[in-house]
């Protein structure tokens, strides 16, 4: 669906993960400046994890409370075994925090963006690691601005 080759070379993907902020802010996340994403039990995230590519990026979104993307996270370690459960069939990775946004992108924005509107954070609000397209990713970007 996102390939990670185009027309023979690599191409960076983007992707959005939701934490709920009581759980594991994006504050904490900046002062620890690297963390394992780990703990993921839906298959079709899980999937998505096992796809992403050192140097993608991912958009970290706090679900729950505030309901908005704050922050900008770079992939440092693809998929590997996740340390919270003996069962191979789950993965983690590592993220590296990059930057925080000039100003929060509310779930509210991204409704009412027509670019927007279609993610999979509308149109599978569960999904907890998904796949975005380049230009929802700078749509979000120029929103944060």
């Amino acid at each position: 669906m996102f390939p990670f080759f185009i027309n023979g070379e690599s191409k960076m993907r983007y992707w959005l993960a939701k934490t709920d902020p009581d759980t594991y802010s994006f504050d904490k996340f900046e002062s620890e400046i690297s963390t394992v994403w780990d703990g993921v039990r839906n298959y079709q995230a899980r999937n998505y994890l096992n796809e992403m590519q050192i140097g993608d990026l991912v958009l970290i979104y706090h679900s729950q409370t505030s309901k908005d993307i704050v922050g900008i996270t770079e992939v440092t370690k693809s998929a590997f075994q996740d340390p919270t459960t003996d069962d191979e069939r789950w993965f983690a990775v590592e993220l590296t925090f990059k930057s925080k946004l000039k100003k929060s992108v509310t779930l509210n924005q991204l409704k009412n963006d027509d670019l927007l509107k279609n993610i999979p954070l509308i149109k599978q609000s569960r999904l907890s690691v998904m796949p975005l397209y380049e230009q929802e990713y700078n749509r979000i970007m120029e929103l944060s601005n």
